[in-house]
C-alpha cells in the first residue's frame, strides 16, 4: 500500500470511532496529538479549559485527510525553535 505509514486505523479500540465523522476517513495514526505542545500555535479547533490546559475534543486536524502531512509540517516549523 502506497503512503501506508500516513494512515491507521484501529476498530479495535475501545472508543472507535471517536470523532464524528465517517470511518474510512478516520485516521488513528495521531491519537494523542503530537501538536498538543504547541498550545494556541496548534493551528486545532481547541478549548482552553485553564491553567495551559487544552480540550482537543473537537479537534479533527490529525484525524482527516491530509492530517498527517499538516502534523508533520507543524512539527517541522516549530522544531527549529526549541
Amino acid at each position: 500500500m502506497s503512503n501506508s505509514y500516513k494512515f491507521f486505523k484501529n476498530k479495535d479500540c475501545a472508543f472507535f470511532p471517536c470523532h464524528e465523522m465517517g470511518e474510512d476517513e478516520l485516521n488513528c495514526m495521531f491519537c494523542y496529538c503530537p501538536l498538543y505542545f504547541l498550545g494556541d500555535k496548534c493551528g486545532g479547533n481547541f478549548k482552553s479549559v485553564g491553567d495551559g490546559i487544552k480540550d482537543c475534543s473537537h479537534c479533527l486536524l490529525p484525524h482527516k485527510s491530509g492530517g498527517y502531512e499538516y502534523v508533520m509540517g507543524k512539527i517541522g516549523e516549530n522544531i527549529k525553535q526549541l
